[in-house]
Order: C-alpha cells, then sequence, then structure tokens
C-alpha cells in the first residue's frame, strides 16, 4: 500500500530533493519576519491587552456561521484605511487568499495573464477557476499586453486579468506596476497585485510598492500579515463589489473556519507599528543597502536591492552542501530548489531580517564568501 509513495520518496532523495522539517537554529537568514515582529514585545503585550479585553482566541465557525467578530470587522476596516482601498477582507493565510481570488473572480470567458515567477497559491487558484490562462516573460509588460492582445484577435470577449507579484519570493526584484497597471487601463483588465513581500517594508508607511495604485477599481491587491507584520492571516483589498462576491461565492472563505480573532487583534497592532515606528523600516533599509552592497564586493554577486537576496548556485546537491556549510557557522540559511524554482537555479535565498545586525550580517557574508568556491561548481 505505502510502496509507491515510499519510490516516490527515495527518487526525490536520489535527486537531492527530499525536503524536511528542521528547527529554527542559529542566526535567522531565511524568515520572513522582515521587521522582527513576530516575537516582539510589543507583539505579544497586543496580545494580551486583547486576552484581557475577552477577545476570543477561536473564532468556532466560519465567518458567514458564528465566527465573524468584531474584531475582523475591525481589522477589515483599518487595513482598508491603511492600504487606501475601498474595502478589505481577512483570510487565514496568504495561500488561501491567493487561491480565492483567482478560483472565484475570473469568470468563464476571462482570460488570466500571469507572469512566470508567480507564487503556486495563484496557480492552484487558476486551476480551480474558470477562466483561461497564459504565461508571460517574467517582469515584461509588453509581454503581457502581446497575450492580451493575441487573445482577444482570436476572439476573447472577457475581461484580462493580471496576476503579478509586487516583489519576487525568490529573486528580490520588483515588477514593473506602473507598466502593468496602463497595460490593465489601456485593455479594461485587472491588475492583481501580490504584495506579500513588500507590505510593511515598501510603500509609504510599508503600505506596498503599489500603493499609489490601490483604490483603483481595477486593482486587487494581497497583503499577507505573517511576514513583515508578524502574525498570519491575509488580507485582500478590493472594490466593495468584489469583496461582497467573494463572501457569498469563494469556496475557501465560505467553508473555511474563520480566522483567530486574537490573530486579528494582533495585525491590527503590526498596522498601527507599521504607522508608528518607520525607523524599524529606515533600519531594515539601511541593513538591505549594506548587505546588497558587501555580497558584490565580497562574493561577485548582484544583490536584488531587497531583502530577499538569492545567491543561485545551480545543482541542487551544490546547494545543499552550501547550506549546510553556513548552518555549520551558525547562520539558518536553506537551500531552495526546483520545483520552487526553475531547473538549475537551486540557490540560497538569504532574507534580511531586523533579528541579524550588520555586524552579524558582515560576518556571515565573509563565511559565505569562503564556501562559495569550496562547494564546487
Amino acid at each position: 500500500m505505502l510502496r509507491p509513495y515510499e519510490d516516490a520518496l527515495a527518487r526525490l532523495e536520489e535527486r537531492g530533493r527530499l525536503r524536511q522539517l528542521t528547527l529554527p537554529s542559529g542566526y535567522d537568514f531565511t524568515s520572513n519576519d522582515y521587521l522582527g515582529l513576530a516575537e516582539s514585545h510589543e507583539l505579544r503585550e497586543a496580545v494580551l491587552a486583547a486576552l484581557e479585553r475577552g477577545i476570543a482566541i477561536g473564532a468556532g465557525g466560519s465567518r458567514l456561521l458564528r465566527g465573524n467578530y468584531s474584531e475582523h470587522e475591525s481589522l477589515e476596516a483599518d487595513a482598508a484605511k491603511f492600504f487606501g482601498a475601498e474595502s478589505a477582507l481577512f483570510f487565514s493565510n496568504g495561500f488561501q487568499a491567493n487561491y480565492a481570488i483567482f478560483a472565484a473572480l475570473p469568470k468563464r470567458g476571462d482570460l488570466v495573464v500571469y507572469d512566470a515567477l508567480i507564487h503556486a497559491s495563484a496557480h492552484d487558484g487558476m486551476r480551480a477557476g474558470k477562466a483561461e490562462t497564459v504565461k508571460a516573460a517574467h517582469n515584461d509588460a509588453n509581454a503581457v499586453e502581446d497575450r492580451i492582445r493575441a487573445w482577444r484577435a482570436a476572439g476573447g470577449k472577457g475581461r484580462a486579468w493580471i496576476a503579478v507579484e509586487s516583489l519576487y519570493s525568490m529573486d528580490g526584484d520588483r515588477a514593473p506596476l506602473d507598466d502593468l497597471a496602463a497595460v490593465a487601463d489601456r485593455n479594461e483588465g485587472m491588475l492583481v497585485i501580490d504584495e506579500a513581500h513588500a507590505t510593511g517594508v515598501f510603500g509609504p508607511d510599508g503600505s506596498g510598492l503599489g500603493a499609489h495604485l490601490e483604490g483603483s477599481a481595477n486593482v486587487v491587491s494581497l497583503h499577507t500579515c505573517g511576514k513583515a507584520l508578524g502574525s498570519a492571516g491575509a488580507l485582500v483589498c478590493l472594490p466593495r463589489t468584489f469583496r461582497n462576491y467573494l463572501v457569498n461565492c469563494s469556496r475557501p472563505f465560505i467553508f473555511s473556519t474563520a480566522p483567530s480573532p486574537l490573530i486579528a487583534a494582533a495585525v491590527r497592532a503590526a498596522l498601527r507599528l507599521c504607522k508608528e515606528e518607520p525607523e524599524r523600516r529606515e533600519k531594515l533599509a539601511n541593513l538591505i543597502a549594506f548587505a546588497n552592497a558587501a555580497i558584490k564586493e565580497r562574493c561577485g554577486i548582484e544583490g536584488s536591492g531587497s531583502q530577499i537576496v538569492p545567491v543561485v548556485v545551480g545543482a541542487d546537491t551544490r546547494a545543499t552542501a552550501l547550506a549546510a556549510a553556513m548552518r555549520g557557522y551558525g547562520y539558518d540559511i536553506r537551500a531552495i530548489r526546483p520545483p520552487t524554482v526553475p531547473e538549475k537555479t537551486a540557490r540560497l535565498r538569504i532574507s534580511l531580517t531586523l533579528n541579524t545586525s550588520e555586524a552579524t550580517v558582515s560576518d556571515m557574508l565573509d563565511a559565505l564568501a569562503h564556501e562559495l568556491p569550496r562547494t564546487g561548481e
């Protein structure tokens, strides 16, 4: 009975792609806790204060049953104001939110043009949806428009949806959002922006790289709460009609137990901290500038310009060996292998957070410069 699964695991191990769960250890260069909020005393105090106010730990049901709490609605109101959107809807996690967007909003007869490096959750949502889908070259607005025009020329009559990330999770590069927004405008399309890795880090008060586009009738954005906001869940910001449609027609929303009201209170606190403590973003920006310059100087690797710095080494085995070597120095850095990234682009994904210091980053890069040639080509 188990043999097919055992064989599949053995094949993964042979290819150097068997994954295992490991506990955090050493200096944090792998998490998405960019502002260092996940273990901060500020969020701890916010959660304790919420408990003292009698906020429930669990929702006890879906939002449409008895699981809709005032904390959910207060968070959504705060988030809409913070991000500049007409409305917001809170989901349990970013994967669920992305899945819900693409499974429900694009309709039969529509087209979704997605960036070649879009997140797996968007792919799964598109597969569950009824719209036609087509891939466009990474960060190429012209390629996106070409796909839409070809579809129109072939008789496409519905709405075009453009699916991108504002900051890509494995490369750390930014999407050309203004160019993509112009494509959407010219083609009466919708632009869906996954801000997961930009929320809290970039934009006014940490409102994301697409903050200036929020509130537009043809923009939907996703802001995850488990990365720079240090909590859990995800906020979809969108026109109110779309929000009401998701409440009524999105299976992940309808048939899931609501997110914890306590977590909603923590996210509200995180948004307040983003607004009231800009020094966190300033400190991270300085760390990003230092690390990106230093990795080029010491390792000959061009920096991404963001808090996500990839070290692409190619072979899966080289990536795992290099990650193991870095952990030996006490730096928690993980190997990222296909299918998470394209074939032959296995890498280390160095994540910069306020859980480390410039001195620790400097020492880590010295170790990386030493180990890179030792792991071979």
